[in-house]
């Protein structure tokens, strides 16, 4: 097997050695190089094109699948390979948690170099399908359509409307969406309804391009109670058509608990900054967590896993060792979610968020479930933790921190080592980064316990639970 010198020339029957990370499975080749490779497994044999190729690794771009892998099963979704989620479909789940599994001790050997314990097995999805509580679909006037679509085409095309997901790297072309297996119903019927009733009445799709249009996205929500929300966004207001729809949408889905709709005439499609009006039954649906009760609302941050989301919570309880005395500080809390699940143990839960609507959903919960001994703060951790704040609200004996991909910031682990808390609890979902800030930790805390959760069958995603004491 040799690498051609010229990019555009293919690599032939090239076997995938092993699985990498973020979906990506690996070969060397003969010069010693790395070759990166998506949408393939361990064992297929393939013929690829280098689309980057740096000093010692490469990037390269599926041409043929020659040979496939023992290991390949059908995928299940008519979509698969097209609308960019689910991309392992064609792996048993088996082999994707161990995967998983091998991506967190690479990545914090590689990426950390830490000395770390040995791990715990991967804690796997027991749902690996309809196992999500919440999905944005969007409306568009151009649909996106493979190279096959377009070969079979004899006529010039005509940009064709579409309700579903962004195809992947494409901010103005969406995958029409028949049958998605990421949420259970009515969520499937609601995109049947949509879609029957607007092309009906000619109802028009947003372009992002040109800003013309009226339907731009809608997010449905599936609680593990049964509850459902609904939360229908359009550019600009047209109120007849507006309760025409939604009145529709309630005589053909009588079970949605919670129908809202959002006026969003900005250019992006966030609607964080603009007012969700409630149009039918409450303005939050509940979802459950063991017995304790959330509030979420149509902008409620929440764990998208319901069912993972206790397996993670319970890892992460069992990780901070409360007793009953300990003053618990939940970092990045959210709505709370993970502080008030370990409330029980804790004599205090000081939570801390930069999201002010998020912190106002925290007090709710905490209502929610009769607590008294939880406190939320709105700012950043690095400038609410001050010693006038330590000396009114008590140091932390036990820290959970759960921030974005992103990992932590340099000035909140700055202030981590200052404040020398006995334990910290670090769940992550981005492993990378964990592996980075724990490396930056490593001096003043040994990490004693590592578990993953994987919360997202199917994908490359997966989360990671350490547990950090002082040394």
């Amino acid at each position: 097997m040799s690498r051609k010198k010229k990019k555009w020339l293919p690599l032939t029957n090239i076997t995938m050695e092993s699985y990498a990370a973020e979906g990506k499975s690996i070969v060397r080749l003969d010069d010693g190089k790395v070759l990166f490779v998506d949408n393939v497994i361990p064992g297929d044999v393939i013929d690829a094109v280098i689309i980057k190729d740096k000093k010692t690794w490469a990037q390269g771009k599926l041409l043929k699948l020659v040979t496939p892998s023992p290991q390949r099963i059908d995928p299940f979704c008519q979509h698969f390979g097209v609308c960019g989620g689910c991309k392992w479909q064609m792996l048993p789940y088996p082999q994707q948690i161990k995967y998983k599994q091998q991506q967190v001790q690479d990545q914090l050997t590689r990426i950390g170099h830490l000395e770390l314990p040995e791990m715990q097995p991967i804690i796997g999805s027991p749902h690996e399908r309809y196992y999500r509580n919440k999905l944005e679909f969007t409306f568009s006037t151009h649909r996106y359509l493979t190279y096959d679509q377009i070969a079979d085409r004899t006529e010039k095309i005509a940009p064709v409307p579409a309700l579903g997901f962004h195809a992947p790297g494409l901010f103005d072309k969406v995958v029409e969406i028949e049958t998605c297996y990421l949420q259970s119903e009515p969520t499937n019927q609601l995109l049947t309804v949509l879609r029957a009733y607007t092309e009906k009445h000619n109802l028009p799709y947003y372009d992002t391009k040109a800003q013309t249009g009226w339907l731009r996205n809608v997010i449905i929500r599936v609680a593990s109670t049964g509850e459902v929300l609904v939360n229908l966004i359009m550019q600009h207001e047209q109120e007849e058509a507006r309760k025409a729809l939604l009145d529709h949408l309630l005589e053909q889905i009588p079970t949605i608990t919670s129908l809202n709709y959002t006026i969003n005439p900005k250019v992006n499609d966030t609607i964080y900054d603009q007012e969700v009006i409630c149009y039918h039954g409450r303005d939050y649906i509940e979802e459950k967590l063991e017995n304790f009760r959330f509030k979420i609302s149509p902008k409620s941050f929440f764990q998208t896993n319901t069912y993972q989301a206790e397996a993670l919570y319970r890892v992460t309880r069992e990780f901070a060792g409360l007793t009953g005395s300990e003053t618990l500080y939940d970092l990045y809390c959210g709505t709370g979610s993970i502080g008030i699940f370990c409330s029980a143990g804790a004599k205090k839960v000081i939570g801390i968020e930069v999201v002010e609507d998020a912190i106002k959903d925290a007090y709710e919960n905490a209502a929610l479930n009769g607590l008294d001994n939880c406190k939320f703060f709105a700012g950043d951790t690095e400038k609410v933790c001050t010693d006038d704040f330590f000396a009114e609200h008590g140091r932390p004996d036990v820290i959970i921190t759960d921030p974005p991909r992103a990992g932590m910031t340099e000035k909140l682990i700055n202030q981590l080592l200052k404040i020398k808390a006995p334990k910290v609890v670090y769940v992550s979902c981005n492993p990378a980064t964990q592996a980075r800030d724990l490396a930056l930790l490593n001096a003043t805390y040994k990490i004693t316990r590592l578990q993953p959760v994987d919360m997202f069958p199917h994908t490359h995603h997966i989360e990671n639970v350490a547990l950090l004491e002082l040394r």
